[in-house]
Formats: structure tokens, C-alpha cells, sequence
């Protein structure tokens, strides 16, 4: 079998024309690179130079041979070079995952910021809800999520990115969106609430509930949905209001007005959102941790 030290040494002799002085260009003695040269005619079943006394010349084969060599060896290298970039966390492939408004209030800028301080890492991007970030996390088809806080899992570890605060979202020509200050949960008793699905947004149905408990509001709810566009979307339609990281102003439509929770409202003790980074405690891609640090350090509008 051709291996990759017969190339070398064919190339060499190939450019210097000279068994000495490529032996010298290849720091070695001059028989075993005659016996290199030797073993790779033998396997291929041809000369490739053409020897005297005074002179060394390709023969036909051997300039066929030669481009080849050189491609060979430089993907070799490139391979080499690859392989180590790759293990070294400077080049390779991430595979985030987030969700609606961690795609508008982190993402965009952690792109920005990886293409100038990691450019020889891909990122593949998934939207998800957290439940099945979670899930790709544990199945290895994800490295990293970017969701709201979930029960602990034995395989997943997690930091907070950010925290702000729920406004809440209304229709534009509603009277309490006209008041244009901050709103009382109390003033909202007899309004249509759209929720966050108990199954495909935990976080933010356990949150909004605790939140219309402490302030002594049973409210009134007439729709589920499990991701804020779609709840601006129905408040967009007059069909009610509902609550929203406040960073949720940059996608909410003109239709749609966002008040503040006043402070002095029972529920502001509780009212905070939490984004997370999660990823397998037990991945083996080197470039998960930085892209953590990376993420840590990203602009958002929390």
C-alpha cells in the first residue's frame, strides 16, 4: 500500500532532480530514500524516474504521478490541521437551540459575535420550545439551549443569561392600552386572559398564575398557546390580553400595546423571567464551552 512518507520523498526527488539533495531537503541519508522510491515503483508497477550516472528525469508515469502526489499530501495536511482545529475548539460544527424570543433577544447578536471571534465554527440553529431542548439535549442532537427554567435533569446543566421583567400586552385600541401607564393586575379581573399552554410552556403558565394569585385575581381565560408571537397574534385580534417579556416589544405588532406591571402591584415580587443556557453535562464537543462564555457575553434586551 502507498503510504504517505513514499509520496513525500517521490515529490521531493521530483523537484530537486537529485537523490542527495532531496535526501538533505528531507533531513535523511540518501539509501533509505532510494529504497522509498524503490517500494513505491514496486506497488505501483512502473518507474517513475529514469537514472544515470549524471542525470535523474521523470519518466511519463512520474509526471502523471506528480500533481496527484501533491493534492494527496496537501489534503493529508489539511486533514491534520482540521483534526487538531476541531480539538482545539477553533473549528467544528454547534447545534443551538431557543426559542422564540431568545431568537430575538440573544441569537442575533451571539451570530454577529461568533462570525468575528469564532470563524471557523458553524452554528446550526433550531427553534424549540424548552421542553424539547430538553429532550435533543439528552438525545445528543443538541449542544446547546437557550430556554426558560425546567426541572433539574441528571444529564442537563444550566445558567441563567438573563432576567427582566412581563409586561402586559393588549390591544392598541383597547381603554386600558389608552391609559398609557403602568397597569394593576387587579384592573385586568374582567378581561380575556390568553395563557401559555401548561404543556408546551410550563415556565410561563406556572409564572403567570403565581403572579394573578398574589395579586387576588382569578382570571378569565379564553385560549391557550404555547409561544409569545402567537399570543400577540391573538391579542393583535382583540381576542384579549396576556403577559410578555417586555423584550417581546421589538416583534409585537402596532396593533398591540405593552404597559408595565406597576410596581406597587402584589405580584411584582414574583415577577421576573428567567432566561437559561443549557447544555449535556456530558458532551464531548469542545466547543460547547466557548460558545457558553460567548453566550454569556452577548447584547440582549433583557
Amino acid at each position: 500500500m502507498i503510504s504517505l512518507v513514499q509520496l513525500e520523498c517521490f515529490i521531493a526527488v521530483a523537484e530537486e532532480l537529485h537523490f542527495g539533495a532531496a535526501a538533505t531537503r528531507l533531513k535523511m541519508t540518501q539509501p533509505p530514500l532510494s529504497r522509498q522510491i524503490q517500494q513505491l515503483e514496486r506497488e505501483l508497477s512502473t518507474r517513475l524516474f529514469d537514472r544515470t550516472s549524471r542525470r535523474v528525469a521523470l519518466t511519463q508515469a512520474g509526471r502523471a504521478l506528480l500533481p496527484n502526489a501533491r493534492r494527496l499530501i496537501d489534503l493529508a495536511a489539511k486533514a491534520v490541521s482540521d483534526v487538531r482545529s476541531v480539538g482545539e475548539g477553533a473549528a467544528g460544527t454547534v447545534t443551538i437551540a431557543y426559542t422564540a424570543m431568545a431568537g430575538q433577544a440573544v441569537v442575533p447578536d451571539l451570530l454577529r459575535r461568533a462570525s468575528a471571534e469564532l470563524p471557523g465554527v458553524t452554528l446550526l440553529l433550531r427553534e424549540l420550545v424548552s421542553l424539547d431542548q430538553v429532550e435533543e439535549l439528552e438525545k445528543g442532537t443538541v449542544d446547546i439551549g437557550l430556554m426558560r427554567p425546567l426541572l433539574a435533569r441528571p444529564q442537563i446543566s444550566s445558567r441563567a443569561v438573563y432576567r427582566e421583567r412581563l409586561a402586559v400586552a393588549l390591544p392598541s385600541d383597547s381603554a386600558l392600552a389608552q391609559r398609557a401607564e403602568p397597569v394593576k393586575l387587579i384592573d385586568l379581573k374582567d378581561e380575556s386572559l390568553l395563557m401559555y399552554s401548561p404543556s408546551g410552556a410550563r415556565y410561563f403558565h406556572d409564572l403567570l398564575l403565581s403572579m394573578f394569585v398574589a395579586s387576588g385575581v382569578h382570571p378569565h381565560i379564553v385560549q391557550y398557546a404555547g409561544q409569545v408571537p402567537a399570543l400577540l397574534a391573538m391579542v393583535s385580534a382583540g381576542i384579549g390580553f396576556t403577559l410578555v417579556p417586555q423584550s417581546a416589544e421589538r416583534i409585537s405588532p402596532d396593533t398591540v400595546t405593552l404597559l408595565p406591571i406597576s410596581e406597587a402591584d402584589p405580584s411584582s415580587r414574583v415577577n421576573s423571567v428567567e432566561l437559561d443556557i443549557a447544555w449535556n453535562s456530558e458532551s464531548h464537543n469542545p466547543l460547547v464551552e466557548r460558545l457558553l462564555n460567548l453566550i454569556d457575553d452577548v447584547d440582549h434586551d433583557g
